[in-house]
C-alpha cells in the first residue's frame, strides 16, 4: 500500500513485520529457495556482544525459524548462490563478527531451511595486522565472480582514507570449512563517520558503499580493474547514507535502492541501475525507524510478493519490515506519467 503524506512525499507501508530480535536488529539479507520461492528466507543480525549476538532466520510471514546465538556482535550479512565447496555447489550466508575480527560463513540447507556454520575458525580472520577499530569488520557484500567463486567485500569500524575496504576470496579449507584470502585493499574514505553499508551488483560488475555523511561511492567489483572511483552520488541527504540494495528483474533493467536513516521514518531513494546515478528518480517514506540495513529481490515469491520485495531494518521494533515491490512499482509508474 502506498499513500501520500501532507509533504507530498509518498509513503510505502510494509505488509509483513518479522518477529523482533532480542537486542538490536541491524541488517537483513534475502535468500531465495531454489525450488519453491515461497519457502525463501529473511536472514537478519542481532547486533550484540556474545553470547547474545545472533543471526535470526525468518520465513516470509515474519516467523522466526532459527536463531544462531554466540556471535560476538554481528553487523551485516549477505548471501551468495552456487559457491564451489569441494565437488558440491552450495548457497552461503556470510556475516561480519566485529569483536572476533572475522567473517562467519554458513551453508544454507534448503531442505531444512536452516543455516549451518562452516567457518574455518583459524582461517576467516579479516584486517590482519590491524588493531582496535581498524580490525573490526562492519559491512559485508558478496560478489559472485563466476564458476563458483565468491568474494567478500568488507568494511570496518574505522580505517584510512585509502584502502578502507578489503576484498577477500572465500576459499574451502580442511573438513569442508571455509576461510578467506586477501585480494586487495581499496576505496576512498572521507574521514567523516564510518563505512558500513556495501552492495555489489555482480551482473554489472559494480560495488557501491556508503561513506556515511558524505555520499555513496561506486567502484568496479573486479579486483583486476585499476582502482578508480566511478562516481560519488547521494550527497544531498540530511540523514546518514545507510542500506544499499539492487532490484534486478530478469528483463535486465532494475534499480539501485538507498536508505536515508531518519528517526521515526527513514526514506528510500530509488536510482536507475544503469547509467549515471545523479539524483533519485523517486523518494519514498518507509515508516521504518532509523533504518540501517536493506535488501531487495525481484523474484516472484508468491502472494503478496509476486513482483518481489524490499526488506528494511526497523530500529524501534528490533525487527525487519517487508514491502511489496508492486506498491513501489505503482508509484514509479505514476511518476513517469
Amino acid at each position: 500500500m502506498v499513500r501520500l503524506l501532507k509533504t507530498e512525499t509518498p509513503e510505502v507501508r510494509p505488509v509483513v513485520r518479522t518477529m523482533p530480535l532480542p537486542d538490536d536488529a541491524d541488517d537483513p539479507a534475502i535468500w531465495t529457495h531454489p525450488r519453491d520461492p515461497r519457502l525463501s528466507l529473511i536472514l537478519g543480525t542481532n547486533k550484540a556482544r556474545a553470547p547474545r549476538g545472533a543471526i535470526g532466520v525468518f520465513d516470509l510471514s515474519g516467523r522466526m525459524l532459527q536463531r544462531i546465538d554466540g556471535i560476538d556482535q554481528p553487523n551485516n550479512i549477505d548471501v551468495a548462490y552456487g559457491f564451489a565447496l569441494g565437488r558440491e555447489r552450495v548457497d552461503i550466508a556470510v556475516a561480519t563478527e566485529r569483536y572476533a575480527s572475522r567473517l562467519r560463513i554458513f551453508r544454507i540447507d534448503p531442505a531444512r531451511r536452516r543455516l549451518v556454520d562452516i567457518t574455518d575458525p583459524d582461517g576467516a580472520r579479516v584486517f590482519a595486522g590491524e588493531s582496535g577499530e581498524r580490525a573490526m569488520p562492519m559491512g559485508v557484500a558478496l560478489h559472485q565472480a563466476g564458476r563458483g567463486e565468491v568474494h567478500a567485500i568488507v568494511s570496518r569500524k574505522s580505517g584510512p582514507k585509502r584502502g578502507y575496504l578489503h576484498q577477500y576470496r572465500l576459499v574451502p579449507t580442511r573438513g569442508r570449512r571455509v576461510g578467506v584470502q586477501l585480494m586487495r585493499a581499496f576505496g576512498a574514505f572521507s574521514g567523516e563517520g564510518e563505512i558500513e553499508a556495501i552492495c555489489v551488483d555482480s551482473e554489472l560488475g559494480y560495488v557501491y558503499y556508503a561513506d556515511e555523511g558524505v555520499g555513496i561511492r561506486k567502484y568496479y567489483a573486479d579486483p583486476r580493474h585499476p582502482e578508480r572511483e566511478i562516481a560519488l552520488f547521494a550527497t544531498e541527504y540530511e540523514g546518514d547514507q545507510e542500506g544499499i540494495a539492487i532490484y534486478a528483474p530478469p528483463d535486465g533493467a532494475g534499480y539501485l535502492l538507498c536508505t536515508e536513516q531518519i528517526e521515526g521514518g527513514s526514506k528510500l531513494h530509488i536510482y536507475p541501475r544503469f547509467g549515471v546515478q545523479r539524483k533519485p528518480i523517486l523518494t519514498l517514506r518507509t515508516g521504518a525507524d532509523k533504518t540501517d540495513g536493506l535488501d531487495a529481490s525481484a523474484h516472484n515469491f508468491g502472494a503478496p510478493f509476486e513482483k518481489g520485495l524490499v526488506v528494511a531494518m526497523n530500529s524501534e521494533g528490533r525487527n525487519f519490515w517487508l514491502y511489496r515491490w508492486a506498491d513501489i512499482e505503482r508509484e514509479l509508474e505514476r511518476r513517469v506519467r
